[in-house]
């Protein structure tokens, strides 16, 4: 599957569990480390689990393994890598910490409202 459609589907899977503040960091520009990055907030650690596993389980089914997971155990912030995807499910507190929008300030941004999928140009 190209990145792209990947991005738009874990977008997607993300906002099947409500997730917040979903933005989607277009890094082909930045760097060659990855194409996309989704970022989304979860309140509480059960909701950033929720988020992550229907991720992990959507993209699954769709054939798409990630190839690291990291943070399952504290649930802060989950990183999902499907190597030109890299997902991001934060709790509040470490997402402002972190600030991988500020961080990745020069990377094309858009913030994804829950009704919209991702309109970033191919």
């Amino acid at each position: 599957m190209e990145a792209r459609r990947i991005m738009e589907r874990t977008v997607a899977l993300a906002q099947s569990k409500k997730a917040e503040d979903v933005v989607v960091l277009d890094m082909r520009a930045v760097t060659d480390m990855t194409d996309y990055f989704v970022i989304c907030t979860g309140t509480v650690d059960v909701h950033v689990k929720a988020i992550a596993d229907a991720i992990v389980e959507g993209m699954k089914e769709e054939g798409e393994r990630s190839w690291h997971l990291e943070g399952t155990e504290r649930l802060q912030w989950v990183l999902i890598d499907f190597v030109d995807v890299v997902v991001h499910v934060f709790q509040p507190e470490m997402r402002n910490f972190y600030a991988l929008e500020r961080l990745w300030g020069d990377a094309k941004r858009e913030t994804i409202s829950n009704e919209e999928s991702p309109s970033i140009p191919s």
